[in-house]
């Protein structure tokens, strides 16, 4: 039987995050409410029991989704919620119009990225919650192919694959001056190396792009 999906999503304390961009050398500080956020990214069997697809490059059940869109991310989570009889975060403009998030919905979302790495940090400071040969799956000792979601140990807050495996989708655009619409993604994935894959590296990708090691996870706001 299929785990509860709300089961599987951990709580996130409030706290303070400071956030970094290497290309603009810029720093800032975010309050972070509580939330909770997946504890693995969004297997590829959950994907397939919510909407019916398969889109991965690589096939198997507990690896993560990949080659998926921060469109398709949206309209996962907005699937997922109407199975589960919650609202869906997002309102969706006609064909690829814009999105909206209804803060007031209880539905499941993307983190926002001060929320991603306030959770991927899980309290510590460093560029890593550990060695990243234990942590994560990279271009150093992955086969260059994705694994199953939970075969690296976890941060302090049990969340598993935070770094390296696949990219995770931000709900925050990354530059809207510079780049528009452009969405960021987080924690590096199985073919990066090691560089990319630390808790402040911060990359981009259009809401429709999709690549074989980009996928995403569940939030949900707390009191939801």
């Amino acid at each position: 039987m299929e785990p509860d999906v709300e089961s599987l999503l951990v709580a996130i304390p409030a706290g303070w995050v400071t956030l970094s961009d290497r290309r603009t050398r810029r720093t800032w500080s975010v309050e972070v409410e509580a939330f909770r956020l997946g504890v693995f990214p969004v297997t590829q069997e959950l994907y397939a029991r919510v909407t019916g697809g398969w889109p991965s490059a690589a096939r198997g059940g507990r690896l993560p989704v990949e080659s998926v869109s921060w469109r398709s991310a949206v309209r996962f989570c907005n699937a997922l919620s109407r199975q589960e009889g919650l609202t869906p975060v997002y309102r969706v403009g006609v064909g690829e119009g814009a999105v909206e998030w209804d803060v007031a919905a209880d539905g499941y979302r993307l983190p926002t990225e001060a929320e991603w790495e306030r959770a991927c940090r899980a309290g510590t400071a460093g560029p890593r919650y550990g060695t990243l040969e234990e942590i994560a799956w990279y271009r150093g000792n992955s086969g260059e192919c994705p694994h199953e979601v939970g075969g690296r140990a976890p941060n302090a807050w049990g969340l598993y694959d935070m770094l390296g495996n696949v990219w995770d989708w931000c709900w925050d655009t990354y530059d809207t001056e510079v780049y528009g619409e452009y969405r960021v993604l987080r924690g590096g994935g199985w073919f990066d190396e090691h560089w990319s894959c630390r808790a402040s590296v911060r990359r981009r990708g259009h809401p429709d792009f999709q690549v074989d090691d980009v996928g995403f996870r569940l939030a949900r706001s707390a009191g939801d």
